[in-house]
């Protein structure tokens, strides 16, 4: 049942509205290259207010330049074979998927992989419980980012009984000190809670049913989450009482304003993190050998694929 505090009809159709000009800008940014951004349209064509235009320059030349750090981050890395884990938490449809795009978009992914690990199958479920995410810990010279991580337990699997009060209780007990003894292997973690409102989360729910490019996302667990947001709500605050650890904290990201979002999250990783710029030799492109007797074979016809555009 809706309540009075969520906005009328034309208010949310406004905003599902900004939500899909936003999801164009996503794919926008995936193509951009040259960095210039003055004439920018949304792919729907839909008229933008000067002051929006301006907003979403501003977002574009901020992120592409924390971008050029985070390459600049991913060689530091690299070349002083750190060991980087980045856990993304956060109610469905919080953003998290969305900063890590932002943060592997340009890097090397044999350097930042992302780890987004599928629902436990038979054998999983039988295994020292952090056993599955162990093997996705990074080696020297790697970053690795969680799309949701052994915090599942504390979340997910208690909210909807997938787990007994007492494998609860004793995740609370062992992950104070895994982590620690990941600090001790010198790997560095860093976690982020993502935040939304739930008049936030109820019009970005609204926004993946009506555009079917993103209907993918919604599964019938989220539908569920989303009527148990005041359970959720209760698993969130124990967790992060129970494991906001010295060697290990808990950041929170405020996500109602996605982009905003994403930046704060891509600025504050950096903050966390000494890096250096490394300086690399000048790139000199070697003239190409060249033989008299080469001769370029054509390629059948009937192996080209067919030019329609």
């Amino acid at each position: 049942m809706l309540t009075s505090a969520l906005p009328d009809h034309e208010d949310l159709m406004q905003r599902i509205a900004r939500d899909l000009i936003d999801s164009y800008d996503e794919e926008l940014e995936l193509e951009i290259e040259d960095r210039n951004i003055d004439g920018l349209d949304p792919a729907s064509g839909a008229a933008i207010a000067s002051t929006d235009k301006a907003a979403r320059q501003a977002y574009f030349k901020e992120l592409f330049r924390l971008q050029g750090e985070l390459v600049k981050l991913q060689d530091w890395v690299q070349h002083s074979k750190q060991k980087v884990v980045i856990l993304f938490e956060g109610r469905d449809a919080a953003g998290k998927g969305g900063v890590i795009k932002r943060i592997t978009q340009r890097l090397n992914p044999r350097v930042a992989r992302v780890a987004a690990l599928p629902a436990p199958n038979d054998r999983e479920r039988t295994q020292w419980y952090f056993q599955r995410y162990v093997a996705h810990l990074p080696a020297a010279g790697e970053m690795v980012l969680f799309d949701r991580s052994w915090y599942n337990r504390a979340g997910v699997e208690r909210v909807m009984g997938f787990c007994s009060d007492d494998e609860y209780e004793e995740f609370f007990r062992t992950v104070p000190e895994f982590e620690k003894m990941l600090g001790r292997s010198g790997i560095k973690l860093i976690k982020y809670w993502f935040s939304i409102t739930d008049d936030e989360q109820h019009m970005r729910f609204l926004g993946r049913i009506h555009d079917p490019l993103k209907q993918w996302k919604l599964s019938p667990m989220d539908l569920e989450s989303r009527r148990r947001w005041e359970e959720y709500t209760k698993a969130k605050e124990i967790m992060l009482e129970r494991t906001h650890i010295p060697e290990a904290p808990w950041w929170v990201v405020q996500a109602v304003d996605k982009k905003k979002a994403r930046l704060n999250c891509i600025s504050h990783l950096l903050s966390q993190l000494p890096y250096q710029e490394v300086p690399h030799p000048p790139v000199d492109l070697p003239e190409r050998v060249r033989h008299a007797d080469y001769l370029r074979q054509p390629v059948p016809a009937n192996m080209i694929v067919p030019e329609i555009y």
